[in-house]
């Protein structure tokens, strides 16, 4: 049974126990391995201070090393709340969903149910036989044949040829189409197959295979994990990743007698910065099963379930003795794919998208130590205030879950620090 390290009731360290993962606390004798307790009561003290200015409400933070896990849980649920967060509060993932669809798609490409490099015409059929704008301003019935199929790799490293467009509303002719068939938000009112259809009606803005472009491939791996199941999306990962993880806490929305366990969501006002609601809990998206399963956005999880997410991965494939992916398939997933042309746009953003240096399947992976991540870290970031990673090299998983939307420089400053303080702390 995992250990996850704590302050006691008086804030003081206590090296000799640990709350085992039913909450309760146990005995050791020996101190915490791979983690040093300067270093952890320097995070605590850093975290506690973006709390405290009220940059976020309330946190959820896990750093693991070997065998032992710490965990931070302070603030509250809700601006100008009382009540607290808690280990198992329930957080809105947003893209920290993109890994877990990824790996789904690679379970079914190891049953060779799916193959990397093979068209997805037979279960997409709606994206056989594509048109491709001459250009990305260019009206949408300015196009040209697509110079190839679409294939699984593309979509897995958002290269199929479609994705965010990263400038602003209404710019080009494809972005307007975008929104009026609504294909720009994050709760569709119609299901995957209604999506999907709606999607082939467009040209793609890029050659497949030419360009990274943001988000819109983890969507539609969800919806080809349907087809090729013939299950949901959700009840493919439960079966074959959540059940197998021990993940019960994560799903595609929170039932109602667990809602209470979701704080509220938020995002900043851009012209003040202070925090606005941008979902409620009770009457929230999240508190419906929703009509589409978004596989790039839409899974809500606690950081336990999440980290034995990442703990498999960081073991290769291997949860407790039982094997979800091979060692061949993790490092595939973990390793940059994109050459330097396709990075242009992902490179151009800078420190959003281009830090890390490259791209694996549905996550980042690090090329270059840039700061204290070691090269081959990978994970991604959720853009309503989630960061994971996991870095091979120092054996170290980190997970910080917020309620606070990384529309402003508060939240990104957060995740920085606590990445900071993750690697410091490393005995």
């Amino acid at each position: 049974m995992s250990k996850i390290t704590g302050w006691d009731m008086k804030g003081t360290w206590d090296s000799k126990g640990a709350w085992d993962t039913e909450g309760r606390w146990e005995e050791h004798d020996r101190p915490i391995a791979g983690l040093s307790e300067a270093g952890l009561w320097r995070m605590r003290q850093v975290l506690a201070g973006h709390v405290g200015t009220g940059a976020v409400p309330g946190l959820v933070a896990l750093v693991s090393r070997g065998g032992d896990t710490h965990v931070e849980a302070m603030g509250t649920m809700h601006a100008g709340g009382t009540e607290p967060m808690r280990r198992d509060t329930l957080f809105r993932m947003a893209s920290l969903s993109k890994p877990v669809t990824a790996t789904a798609v690679m379970i079914l490409v190891e049953e060779c149910r799916l193959r990397l490099d093979e068209p997805v015409d037979e279960w997409l059929p709606e994206l056989a036989n594509r048109q491709v704008l001459a250009r990305i301003d260019a009206p949408l019935d300015e196009t040209v044949p697509a110079a190839r199929p679409i294939t699984v790799r593309d979509l897995l490293t958002f290269t199929f040829g479609f994705g965010a467009v990263l400038a602003a509303p209404d710019t080009y002719p494809i972005q307007t189409a975008i929104h009026e068939l609504g294909l720009d938000t994050t709760s569709p009112g119609f299901g995957p197959d209604e999506w999907i259809r709606r999607l082939g009606t467009l040209p793609l803005m890029h050659q497949p295979g030419a360009l990274w472009q943001y988000h819109t491939g983890s969507d539609v791996l969800g919806v080809l994990v349907a087809r090729v199941t013939g299950q949901s999306l959700e009840e493919f990962l439960r079966e074959r990743l959540f059940g197998p993880l021990g993940m019960k806490d994560t799903g595609f929305h929170v039932p109602a007698d667990q809602i209470h366990r979701l704080p509220t969501s938020y995002a900043h006002d851009p012209a003040t910065g202070e925090l606005v609601v941008w979902d409620e809990a009770a009457t929230g998206k999240y508190s419906r099963p929703p009509v589409f399963q978004a596989g790039g956005d839409g899974l809500v999880s606690t950081v336990d379930d999440y980290h034995a997410f990442y703990r498999m991965l960081l073991n290769k494939g291997t949860h407790d003795g039982e094997r979800i992916l091979s060692r061949a398939a993790v490092e595939l997933m973990t390793m940059d794919h994109l050459t330097p042309e396709q990075k242009t746009e992902k490179d151009a953003f800078g420190d959003h998208f281009g830090r890390h240096g490259g791209f694996g399947f549905g996550m980042a992976v690090r090329t270059h130590r840039r700061d204290l991540a070691s090269p081959g870290q990978f994970g991604w970031d959720g853009g309503l205030g989630t960061t994971a990673y996991a870095d091979p090299a120092e054996g170290l998983t980190g997970i910080l879950l917020t309620q606070a939307a990384m529309d402003s420089a508060h939240t990104p400053r957060l995740h920085r620090d606590f990445w900071t303080t993750a690697y410091q702390a490393i005995k």
